[in-house]
């Protein structure tokens, strides 16, 4: 795949419009690799003017800040700000609500002060200004998709209606859960606790979410953040039988299938 990187274009003496911040997860984790894959498939689609940081982008310190050592996170912050500022960095795209949240609300008081949108907005965006476009070639049909709201993307920022929007493009029946917008069931992967064991309980938080949406009779849970990916994946394929059948995707994976650009194994 054809993916520039801020540094070839700066020596190449071009500036891109746009950063696409990869994030950990979009890069290191095998499923996520897929979303990364389909979403710059779309820019590349588009012809958006855009590049990524390559190994010169490092973890946002999302999860430093959320475990309480607030020193691990301005270290990392602050590497980042530096590499970006270095590039003149104004508008930054990425699809993953943790590096979204963190980058737009809690780097600015470091000095790093960039528009940052999530790809469910730019999607959206892209569109409504006819520059995305469904083949229609039925791939959709029958189908009924569920959309999982993710907290730092929904309750934490007010995300609700971008992706549904995008959703609203695909030849589907959308249909909600009974925990939606902001009532929504976390995944509960947030706040760091992706990388901790369960505390005791009864039933896991993925598991439940599980539920509501075999519920809810969807075939499909759309998601827009990597870590819901990997809880919503897990929980569809534990206790709830019923709820084996159900497929995850990322909003990207979904239109890229409806442009024709990529084949996600309906």
């Amino acid at each position: 795949m054809n993916i520039p990187t801020m540094a070839s274009m700066m020596a190449e003496g071009k500036k891109p419009e746009i950063l696409f911040w990869v994030g950990c997860a979009g890069s290191f984790d095998d499923r996520a690799k897929k979303i990364t894959r389909a979403f710059t498939k779309i820019l590349n689609e588009v012809e958006v003017n855009y590049a990524v940081l390559g190994t010169e982008e490092s973890c946002t310190g999302d999860p430093a800040k959320r475990a309480g050592n607030e020193f691990a996170f301005q270290m990392a912050a602050y590497q980042n700000i530096e590499v970006l500022n270095a590039y003149a960095v104004k508008k930054i795209i990425t699809t993953c609500p943790h590096c979204f949240n963190i980058l737009a609300n809690e780097y600015p008081e470091l000095g790093g002060d960039y528009e940052v949108i999530h790809h469910s907005t730019f999607l959206q965006q892209l569109i409504d200004e006819g520059k995305v476009k469904m083949k229609g070639g039925g791939e959709f049909k029958g189908r009924r998709i569920t959309y999982h709201d993710s907290c730092y993307l929904g309750r934490a920022n007010g995300v609700y209606e971008a992706p549904r929007k995008v959703l609203e493009a695909l030849d589907t029946e959308l249909v909600e859960m009974k925990s939606c917008k902001t009532k929504g069931l976390c995944c509960g992967a947030g706040g760091a606790q992706m990388f901790k064991e369960d505390e005791p309980g009864v039933k896991r938080i993925n598991a439940k979410r599980a539920e509501e949406v075999t519920d809810s009779k969807a075939d499909i849970v759309a998601v827009a953040c990597p870590f819901c990916m990997t809880m919503m994946k897990d929980g569809v394929t534990s206790d709830d039988p019923q709820a084996h059948s159900v497929k995850v995707f990322d909003l990207a994976e979904l239109i890229a299938h409806g442009q024709g650009l990529e084949d996600i194994g309906m």
